[in-house]
């Protein structure tokens, strides 16, 4: 049997799949001098199962399946269970940073307010014995600055560079393992190169605030709250790996919905939680209320760069944007007119169909757009398979109808208003346009060694 997304003729995931449902994975070793209690006795070894394949084509190798398999609840308690320890060597400063997308998702399922929610779950998390607790919007601060200045540049050198455009957004960890690993060169050379505000996140906790609390990357265990299980693929590549120290930028994702089977196996209710206010990166600071970016179920990368590129490329103040529905409601457009021209056209493109189409048309060379904000999930990252799905495995639609509406309640901040971001350019990373930028916020994307072929795949 294969995923209904694979290309090959047996899913090489069934196999892995099969091995972790038979064997289960031991995430603790005997040097550890740890032995794993029982109060949580049924909570799953981390998987990513077939029909939660968003990255297809055979794109794990072996050693990437049993490390994602490792990054589950298990793990965060073997890391809680060594801080108990009296061998303080191997004592852990444990943070958790929570995805925008998530908080939704408590909110909603347990009929609270985004900023209860927001507190609760830190209340929750610390109760654990987790030290910080972390809001990522101020990694897609970064990320959206970077990617809206990096489209700019890009838009300026089209006549020079054949692969300037058109740029592809890159905080989608499904959408760039499939590019990477089958698409390959016909799109890598054309993805933002600026990092996912995960992968951000890591290099603000572990360089940023690891060097305000003095402490050596490899001394903090940092866990993201995501909303899909792509992103635990994200966290093992190699380019975001600091071999001085030894260290991730991110030590482990859990799902929103993995959270939740934590409190079900604690039997604890988001509504009998303590309500802690988040902790802040800068000082002894708290977190305010929620602030989202603009963008319907994401982080926004379409509107801030479309607005941002009208602004800087044809000095357009664009106060709205009117989306215009293509073949479905996952894939719309954008554009910009100028004297009777189209100067800028943007596309979202939401689920692996419009992702399919949209690579066709580049590789027949009839692609008009600029840019794309691309999400493996359709419905963009709201539904993503780690927390807006039933028992069964189908969508919660009631469920997901709720987590919009409380998304799109949440307040915009521009991330240029954010005067925190805006003095770590200058005091940590030493300008904006500096070589520390480049290193701490950007990446590479690589074509992989399989090949671009079945390009005619039905998902």
């Amino acid at each position: 049997m294969k995923c209904e997304n694979c290309t090959k003729k047996e899913c090489s995931k069934k196999q892995k799949n099969d091995d972790t449902q038979s064997t289960s994975v031991d995430t603790s070793s005997p040097s550890d001098g740890f032995e794993e209690k029982d109060e949580f006795p049924t909570l799953a070894n981390a998987k990513i199962l077939l029909s939660d394949c968003l990255a297809c084509d055979s794109c794990m190798t072996e050693e990437e399946g049993a490390r994602v398999f490792q990054q589950n609840q298990k793990e965060l308690f073997r890391v809680l269970n060594l801080n108990k320890k009296c061998d303080t060597s191997k004592h852990k400063v444990l943070a958790v940073s929570i995805c925008p997308q998530s908080l939704p998702y408590f909110a909603a399922k347990f009929s609270l307010s985004v900023n209860d929610a927001a507190k609760r779950l830190c209340g929750f998390l610390k109760s654990l014995g987790v030290h910080y607790v972390f809001d990522t919007t101020v990694a897609a601060d970064f990320s959206i600055l970077e990617s809206q200045r990096e489209f700019v540049q890009r838009y300026q050198r089209r006549n020079q560079e054949e692969h300037a455009l058109p740029m592809f957004a890159s905080a989608c960890p499904g959408w760039i393992r499939y590019a990477e690993r089958v698409l390959t060169n016909l799109v890598t050379s054309h993805i933002c190169t600026a990092k996912s505000p995960q992968q951000i996140m890591g290099s603000l906790v572990k360089g940023y605030f690891a060097r305000q609390q003095n402490l050596s990357p490899d001394k903090i265990f940092h866990v993201i709250v995501a909303p899909c299980y792509d992103k635990k693929l994200e966290a093992l590549r190699e380019d975001f790996y600091t071999a001085l120290y030894n260290s991730q930028e991110v030590d482990c994702v859990l799902t929103s919905g993995e959270i939740v089977q934590i409190m079900e196996q604690k039997n604890v209710s988001m509504k009998d939680v303590t309500e802690v206010a988040v902790d802040s990166l800068f000082a002894e600071i708290k977190e305010g209320d929620v602030v989202r970016h603009d963008g319907k179920r994401s982080d926004g990368y379409l509107e801030h760069i479309f607005k941002y590129a009208a602004k800087e490329l044809f000095g357009m103040d664009v106060k709205e944007i009117t989306y215009k529905a293509l073949k479905n409601k996952d894939f719309q457009e954008v554009t910009l007119e100028k004297d009777g021209e189209t100067v800028l056209r943007f596309a979202a493109a939401y689920g692996f169909r419009n992702i399919q189409n949209m690579v066709l048309k580049l590789k027949k060379g009839k692609f008009l757009y600029h840019f794309v904000e691309v999400l493996a999930c359709p419905g963009g990252c709201l539904n993503g398979k780690g927390q807006a799905q039933t028992e069964g495995g189908k969508p919660d639609k009631a469920l997901l109808t709720r987590m919009e509406e409380v998304y799109a309640a949440i307040p915009v901040r521009l991330p240029e208003s954010n005067l925190h971001v805006q003095k770590m350019y200058q005091d940590w990373l030493e300008g904006m346009d500096s070589k520390k930028v480049q290193e701490t916020l950007h990446t590479k994307y690589s074509a992989g060694n399989q090949p671009a072929s079945n390009l005619d795949i039905k998902w």
